[in-house]
């Protein structure tokens, strides 16, 4: 169905105004969400179906059980007895507590494919390690805590195929576009290094640089009483979880599915964890929304046509020459993150790799390298609503959007300059280019 110009020209304009009020952070984002899905349907840019998507998607249901969860995991006490095992270790200095936090986050991400749920489960063990350690919550190390954990999510779980969504959308259009099967560690040599190890240490250094704390050194010396029966039912529960998520490619159920059972566990009366006023208090509706509105522009983006046009007006001015083949990687993973801007990490592999075989044949890149190198541009956000995980943990860590603002174009910047010089380096050392 054609689409007419003016027509295109609104959607335009919604979706414009839509990511600069979220960039700018002139309206709480909640706010500017619902403004979006007002103007959407008023001005009939989008069928609902569309515009309200995000509320279908997997990833809005992750986020409010995400939530749901961690309220659970607070109220049983298990959160505390986690910090506790955890903070005579990670206690002795503020590096070590970022840097301890971001290898939990990277861990985690090689045994469960979700980063919401992993978020979910690590963002209230890391509140009570925080506060045991005597920093305050809303404090700048509080505020670093919590970026830490959303940033080595997101960021550096792009390095493991299945760990990330934006890596499986890659993988399933590279199959479905080309019959090229991406596997598993083939892609983890060739990320891991850059995009898991080497961003580690520069989110590391970037969440002390800007958020910088005094942790107490805590010594335990008494033990804590033993698990209750409420504990012991809030950890087979979550086992039963994390298992069905680390299998969901052998029974085929999605990661929001099941952890939305789980929170609806956590609900039930007499059985489950979490009242009524507990639930209306602990659950962040705001981001929920935020969420939806993120995911409902990408669809508005994808399925009118604009992001099909603003692609190809991106391509027709990206310097492409097999002759100059550092400007040729540099200048394709600026597109990418120029994609970011619009159709969000997400959407981003959607977009282009469909379009990777004009890339490789312009710059005479193998048509394998030029999809696997959008990875660190995807993975490197300039701004927090190009990646919901790192929303979800703003969410549930109460950090501004000015600081996670902050944060992202100080990593994305770091990255510019140091890595994609080496990531350059490594395809070409790997004979990939």
């Amino acid at each position: 169905m054609l689409i007419s110009n003016s027509h295109l020209w609104l959607t335009a304009l919604v979706v414009t105004v839509t990511i600069l009020l979220w960039a700018s952070a002139r309206l709480p984002e909640f706010i500017t969400a619902l403004l979006f899905f007002a103007a959407a349907m008023m001005l009939h840019i989008a069928p609902a179906a569309s515009v309200f998507g995000g509320f279908a998607s997997s990833a809005f249901w992750l986020v409010l059980s995400g939530f749901i969860l961690g309220v659970a995991i607070r109220k049983v006490g298990l959160a505390d007895r986690l910090a506790h095992a955890l903070v005579p270790r990670l206690s002795v200095s503020w590096p070590r507590m970022v840097g301890g936090t971001i290898v939990i986050s990277y861990l985690l991400a090689f045994v469960m494919p979700s980063n919401m749920g992993r978020i979910a489960l690590l963002m209230p063990v890391i509140g009570a390690l925080a506060k045991q350690a005597g920093i305050k919550e809303g404090s700048r190390g509080w505020v670093g805590l919590a970026l830490a954990v959303g940033f080595g999510t997101f960021q550096l779980s792009a390095s493991i195929l299945p760990a990330n969504v934006p890596n499986l959308v890659m993988s399933g259009a590279a199959e479905t576009t080309y019959h090229l099967h991406l596997g598993y560690m083939p892609w983890l040599f060739l990320q891991a290094p850059v995009v898991g190890i080497l961003k580690g240490v520069i989110l590391t250094l970037c969440i002390c640089w800007l958020f910088p704390a005094r942790p107490e050194a805590v010594t335990h010396n008494a033990r804590l009483p033993a698990l209750s029966g409420e504990e012991w039912r809030l950890i087979i529960l979550l086992l039963l979880t994390l298992i069905l998520w680390m299998t969901d490619s052998q029974h085929g159920i999605s990661p929001a599915w099941i952890g939305l059972c789980a929170a609806c566990f956590c609900l039930l009366p007499r059985v489950g964890f979490i009242s009524s006023e507990a639930f209306a208090s602990g659950v962040n509706f705001r981001t929920c929304l935020y969420v939806a509105a993120i995911l409902g522009v990408t669809a508005v983006v994808v399925d009118s046509g604009l992001g099909n046009i603003i692609a190809q007006a991106l391509l027709s001015i990206t310097p492409l020459d097999p002759a100059t083949p550092f400007v040729n990687f540099v200048s394709l993973s600026a597109l990418t993150s120029a994609l970011n801007f619009v159709v969000t990490a997400n959407g981003v592999p959607a977009m282009f790799t469909p379009m990777a075989q004009s890339f490789a044949t312009a710059s005479g890149f193998p048509l394998g390298s030029v999809i696997m190198l959008q990875v660190l541009a995807y993975a490197t956000p300039l701004l927090p609503y190009q990646a919901s995980p790192i929303v979800l943990a703003m969410g549930l860590g109460n950090v501004s959007a000015r600081d996670g603002l902050r944060l992202c174009l100080l990593v994305a910047l770091v990255s510019i300059v140091l890595l994609l010089p080496l990531y350059y380096g490594w395809f070409r050392l790997l004979g990939y280019l």
